[in-house]
């Protein structure tokens, strides 16, 4: 659970650095974000999903990390 909770605030602390750091950007980028079809998003999120799974098996089960 204390992995879980580090793990947790490391992803909030990477999601909202850009807000922090260039809100005018993040707007500006919504928009174009929202003129996308949902099939390119979710396309994107599908393969980002793969990738991540792919990072924690790689840092799980070799030696690479």
């Amino acid at each position: 659970m204390k992995f879980f909770l580090s793990v947790v605030g490391m992803v909030l602390i990477v999601e909202g650095l850009p807000y922090f750091a260039f809100p005018e950007k993040i707007k500006a980028w919504l928009v174009k974000v929202s003129e996308i079809p949902a099939a390119q998003l979710r396309t994107f999120g599908f393969l980002a999903m793969c990738l991540g799974m792919v990072l924690i098996y790689l840092g799980q089960k070799s030696n690479l990390f």
